[in-house]
């Protein structure tokens, strides 16, 4: 029997719109849903998912045609999610204010990844922000 080490990797291309964000978020639980433990990773990954996409479509200068990529992976325990983008600015943390009403999505982000990063895309048109999150644990799973 052959067995595959591998991760099964999921790609999607979808379009830079705010609007997208929901339907990345719809991939991923519709990803974690055929893994046995996917359900320990959902409500924080579609939290940060939805922060990087929302990142890419508001922070790129990409023009507006070009498309955002998604990625899901699980690799050894640990969910990987990249979003590409093809833009040339770079996500920086920054400090904000109580009553600002923005700002806070890398904060989420740096809180809740155990490791987060930004990576320049092969080819060198864009970047990819990848975050690593751990899987939790409920007092039904332990």
């Amino acid at each position: 029997m052959l067995v595959s080490r591998r991760p099964r990797t999921f790609t999607a291309r979808l379009d830079s719109r705010t609007e997208s964000t929901f339907l990345a978020r719809h991939l991923l639980r519709a990803y974690l849903s055929a893994l046995p433990t996917g359900d320990r990773y959902s409500d924080v990954a579609e939290l940060l998912l939805g922060e990087l996409f929302a990142n890419a479509v508001q922070h790129s200068d990409a023009p507006a045609d070009r498309l955002i990529e998604v990625r899901f992976a699980l690799i050894s325990d640990r969910l990987r999610l990249e979003v590409h983008d093809a833009g040339s600015g770079r996500p920086t943390l920054r400090s904000v204010d109580l009553d600002d009403e923005r700002g806070r999505g890398l904060l989420l982000v740096n809180e809740l990844a155990e490791r987060w990063g930004c990576c320049p895309r092969a080819g060198g048109i864009g970047k990819f922000v990848w975050a690593l999150i751990a899987p939790s644990f409920s007092l039904a799973t332990a």
